[in-house]
């Protein structure tokens, strides 16, 4: 008999548990976020960030790597660039036209080329958006396309 008790007693608790297990599931389903704790919605930055790392997986990647850090001696870095924060107009100028020549980034020179990508403005404008603020770069002082536009090809 204490055993049948306690096979029922056994059967309740587990019946229980499952009974609060599905109302805790359906308060979580039915969570609504706070209007103050929702993100708000997408700003031209993080749009252009967006479609700037799209362009930077086609583009750049390869010799820029993934992690940004480039190659040492060969592609310069483009995580934590000095080029970037220092040079802001000839790095848009290098994405829009490319580059070739000696340039020192972070205290190490590179002598390479960088071929243009036939990128239009806008899409140099969210490429550099995208390496402005990827990795350890922090720089949210937005690249437009009117800012891209009025940089000239060096002669």
């Amino acid at each position: 008999m204490r055993k049948l008790l306690f096979v029922f007693g056994l059967a309740a608790a587990m019946v229980a548990c499952k009974s609060d297990k599905k109302e805790k599931d359906s308060e979580e389903e039915s969570y609504v976020i706070p209007s103050s704790e929702k993100s708000s919605e997408k700003t031209p930055l993080t749009a252009s960030v967006e479609r700037g790392k799209k362009i930077y997986n086609e583009l750049c990647v390869t010799c820029h790597l993934p992690n940004g850090k480039g190659i040492a001696g060969t592609y310069p870095p483009l995580d934590g660039s000095n080029w970037l924060t220092e040079k802001r107009e000839e790095s848009i100028r290098g994405v829009k036209y490319g580059m070739q020549g000696p340039i020192e980034v972070n205290g190490e020179k590179y002598d390479n080329i960088m071929t243009p990508m036939g990128l239009s403005d806008q899409e140099v404008a969210d490429a550099m958006n995208y390496v402005m603020n990827s990795w350890s770069n922090n720089i949210k002082d937005m690249v437009t396309v009117e800012e891209v536009a009025a940089v000239q090809e060096k002669e």
